[in-house]
């Protein structure tokens, strides 16, 4: 009898287009960054905040992952950037084939980047590639200082942890030393970084090291 792991070979066809989508990206002088975060963690704030500090003369653009609406896209749109939307009617996780088809509904010639918000969900994105180069996790402080060690494969997936919405610190309950130490327990290279996109604070730092990982 022979078995076949539906998984594997669901992951594997995965890979495939997402090493297409990373050439073609690369053809276009273009990297992309896998934006990954529970709902409400501020995702589109932090790629909106990034978006302005980028320096200037960038060829950036956006595609929007949602279980549905096109709320966040039009309000990129609205601010002048370029998005496309990509509802998944239901799917907690963006995969390969979903961005080959957002990148030809999004021409963008770089140098620059292309931000992917993907569905907002600590566990299902963290094994669905998409072509990215970089995999920026983004947390926030009234989730709670825990999620490190309840999650840790996907903070242990990141290039890079935001710690958004530090505005609220002394308003909730929030260890700052307990979530790092959780953070480093699983992924001891990664950059962590403080943010507020209500004072736009911390922004420009996660811009400037973006600037330093370009392909």
């Amino acid at each position: 009898m022979i078995k076949i792991d539906a998984g594997k070979a669901v992951l594997s066809a995965n890979d495939r287009q997402a090493l297409q989508n990373y050439q073609t990206w690369q053809a276009s002088n273009l990297t992309a960054i896998n934006v990954m975060a529970s709902p409400g963690a501020g995702k589109t704030s932090v790629i909106t905040g990034l978006l302005k500090s980028l320096p200037p003369g960038l060829s950036n653009g956006v595609i929007e992952g949602d279980v549905a609406s096109s709320i966040d896209t039009d309000k990129l749109v609205a601010l002048g950037f370029r998005a496309t939307q990509i509802n998944t009617n239901g799917a907690c996780h963006l995969d390969a084939n979903m961005i080959a088809s957002a990148i030809k509904a999004l021409p963008v010639a770089g140098p620059g980047f292309i931000f992917i918000e993907n569905i907002g969900n600590l566990i299902c994105p963290v094994d669905f590639h998409l072509g990215e180069s970089i995999r920026l996790v983004i947390a926030s402080v009234p989730e709670g200082d825990d999620k490190p060690v309840k999650y840790p494969g996907i903070f242990a997936a990141g290039d890079a942890i935001v710690l958004n919405k530090t505005d609220l610190l002394g308003h909730v309950d929030f260890r700052m030393d307990f979530f790092q130490a959780g953070v480093r327990a699983v992924n001891p290279n990664a950059r962590i970084f403080t943010t507020s996109c209500r004072n736009n604070e911390g922004i420009q730092a996660v811009a400037d090291w973006l600037m330093t990982k370009r392909d």
